[in-house]
């Protein structure tokens, strides 16, 4: 049984289009690419989860969640604890600048749109980079993904 988990992204772009992201490795899935984000605080909106996120994952308190790209769900096990994670990823553009990590080691890049499509390691969300190629009008539900 899994824990349902809430909590928002957001892709940050730069004016060149590449795409900042985290390099992680979690017991359950291993390594993959993912952008800032993390768990809905009680009583905080998605948007209002992204905006802190930012601050604290990167240092940056200038950018704002300009709309929903997607929202899919997908189980990992999070602080030892199976969870199924319903997550809405947000876009905005901003700076081509490096963040302000309060933790060492943390393991982030700039990835062009050829690097992040050519990866070949998973990101969360999957078919990322179809989406920003893309840009669907209305945000895309991707469901469960496995």
């Amino acid at each position: 049984m899994r824990t349902p988990r809430q909590a928002a992204r957001i892709v940050v772009l730069s004016p060149s289009g590449s795409v900042f992201l985290f390099r992680e490795n979690n017991v359950e899935v291993g390594i993959h690419w993912l952008p800032p984000g993390g768990g809905i605080d009680p009583g905080e909106t998605p948007e209002q989860c992204v905006r802190r996120e930012l601050r604290e994952e990167t240092g940056w308190t200038d950018l704002e969640p300009q709309r929903l790209l997607c929202t899919w769900e997908h189980d990992f096990t999070h602080q030892g604890i199976p969870v199924r994670q319903h997550e809405h990823i947000y876009v905005t553009t901003g700076p081509h600048r490096e963040p302000v990590l309060e933790e060492p080691g943390i393991h982030w890049q700039w990835l062009s749109p050829e690097r992040l499509a050519g990866l070949g390691e998973p990101l969360w969300p999957p078919r990322l980079p179809e989406l920003l190629a893309r840009t669907p009008a209305e945000p895309v539900h991707l469901g469960l993904i496995a």
